[in-house]
């Protein structure tokens, strides 16, 4: 029982002083990574809100266009019922 408890005491101590050792080789290795993925990221929400205004730019358009060539068929018919009038 005593020769357990003095592995585990053993292996925590030395866990704790390679944690140690390696937390700052660690963190100086992973922080440029976490800071170009952060980047990376935003860079891709920017492209998608790029994505999305467009596509809503060419919805609103062909939606324009549509009402325009509504209104046109409108009027063509009205000009038609007054030209058949006056004859």
């Amino acid at each position: 029982m005593l020769r357990k408890n003095l592995d585990k005491i053993i292996i925590g101590s030395a866990l704790a002083i390679a944690a140690s050792a390696l937390l700052p080789i660690a963190k100086s290795t992973l922080r440029p990574i976490a800071k170009t993925g952060m980047q990376g990221g935003a860079n891709l929400f920017n492209r998608g809100r790029s994505f999305i205004q467009i596509a809503r730019q060419e919805v609103e358009d062909i939606i324009a266009e549509a009402q325009f060539e509504r209104m046109k068929k409108q009027l063509d018919k009205e000009i038609a019922l007054l030209d058949d009038d006056e004859k």
